[in-house]
């Protein structure tokens, strides 16, 4: 086709869209991509566009008059998967408390929820033994020093040193069989765990947790980690809630409270949105969107006396925490790091904070793995730290920071307390129309150029 072939087709292909917009005919797509679906129908084997329906599958639980009778894992989890087998629906927690032996995994496509304070997941008190064999990494069973409570069914946690590297093995399994001390797991253990590196074996779980699984709603319960009576266990393993490879989940009106650990807590996860929830007194963290996940939504949630209160991880991209409010967690408001970049915080309450209210981490690791491209805007961030506490506090080599209309404010003495700090090695940084106001130094810029 010649050059002037080529433009007298561009010129027809251009006047035909504009006919065919001038006539409503453009919503068919045949000019400008695919037509929108407006009116879907159930197709076998098409999981992206599904009808509204007034009404689907529900299967309630509770310690009485409920469909599955029972307030343990084994209730719950019953329920789940008969709902996942009829192609989704809703499980309905009626009012009481639920105490776990192993996590309840979610699967794909269903609603769980309960009746708000009076909906309460918890767990068992945990115990630790040491085991008394070798199992090598091809293994399926374990042997402990001493059974004590452990039961066929129960949730554990495996923990030993590797034997190869030094670092520590973390590995989740279920219970599924025993002879005395001897005990078959859910799945193989993939790592050598030798007497050598100390193995024990521990009931610690998450309360919900899911892997590999989308479009689920977690709703209207209340989430009790029974922290004083268990180790801690971190967000890269358990929480409250913790998700691994997971898209489409929406956390909405749960509160995630005492557990030794995080409260909610999502791993490589995708749009996933936590809103209206409350998530309290956790150890570590309160909301952790976890490595490599994609357009988190955090919105209208309180995130308060944790140790950090929203926690962006490594590589958290494209992420919304709006209207939420942070307050007397122990070290941070929210603290961002490793490759998390194009993110927004705005519009929260941040107050209280024991160190620091925002904190860009300075990750020195690489190239460029410093949270830059971030915009901090319109939050309200009060009486941050000790007496040299900062409300925002950007380290390392972070660049192309905004921070724009943003109140901050400390309202006790000025003592040695800074607004704004923004270190030596530092790059470009946006600072406009910013109320700052009861600091010994609104703004301490240390960088040299």
């Amino acid at each position: 086709m010649t050059l002037s072939q080529i433009a007298s087709r561009r010129r027809f292909l251009k006047a035909a869209c504009t006919t065919a917009t001038t006539l409503g005919l453009s919503s068919f797509g045949w000019c400008g991509g695919p037509p929108p679906v407006t009116n879907p129908r159930a197709t076998d084997g098409d999981d992206a566009h599904e009808p509204k329906w007034d009404e689907q599958f529900i299967v309630t639980v509770g310690p009485a008059k409920a469909d599955l009778v029972g307030t343990t894992d084994r209730a719950i989890q019953a329920a789940v998967d008969t709902v996942a087998r009829r192609g989704g629906g809703t499980v309905h927690l009626l009012p009481g408390t639920y105490t776990l032996r192993n996590a309840v995994f979610l699967p794909s496509k269903i609603r769980l929820v309960g009746s708000g304070p009076e909906s309460v997941i918890t767990k068992i008190a945990s115990e630790t033994v040491e085991l008394a064999d070798d199992s090598n990494w091809f293994d399926q069973e374990i042997t402990l020093a001493e059974a004590k409570d452990f039961r066929v069914g129960d949730g554990v946690l495996i923990r030993a040193t590797n034997p190869h590297n030094g670092s520590t093995d973390f590995i989740k399994r279920t219970l599924v069989a025993r002879s005395g001390n001897r005990f078959k797991l859910s799945d193989g253990l993939r790592d050598n765990v030798w007497l050598s590196g100390k193995p024990t074996c521990a009931s610690l779980f998450p309360l919900l947790t899911s892997e590999n699984t989308a479009d689920v709603v977690i709703e209207n319960l209340t989430l009790d980690g029974n922290g004083q009576n268990n180790e801690n266990l971190n967000g890269n393993y358990a929480g409250c809630i913790f998700l691994q490879d997971c898209n489409r989940y929406r956390i909405h009106r749960v509160e995630a409270r005492n557990y030794n650990g995080d409260g909610i807590s999502f791993q490589v996860c995708h749009d996933v949105v936590v809103d209206e929830c409350h998530c309290h007194d956790n150890t570590n963290l309160g909301v952790h969107p976890g490595s490599g996940s994609q357009r988190p939504l955090v919105r209208n949630s309180r995130m308060a006396d944790n140790n950090i209160g929203l926690f962006w991880c490594w590589g958290v991209k494209y992420g919304l925490a709006e209207g939420n409010e942070m307050t007397g967690n122990r070290s941070y408001g929210i603290s961002i790091g490793h490759c998390d970049t194009d993110n927004v915080m705005r519009k929260n309450r941040i107050s209280a904070s024991g160190k620091v209210g925002i904190l860009f981490r300075d990750e020195n690791r690489g190239r460029d793995f410093w949270p830059n491209r971030n915009l901090v805007e319109e939050n309200t961030i009060l009486d941050s730290g000790g007496e040299d506490g900062v409300a925002v506090d950007i380290t390392g080599k972070t660049r192309d920071v905004r921070i724009v209309r943003n109140e901050i404010r400390e309202t006790r003495a000025p003592v040695g307390r800074i607004g704004i700090r923004i270190g030596e090695n530092v790059g470009a940084v946006e600072l406009e129309d910013n109320a700052i106001e009861g600091f010994a130094a609104a703004v301490a810029d240390r960088r040299t150029g």
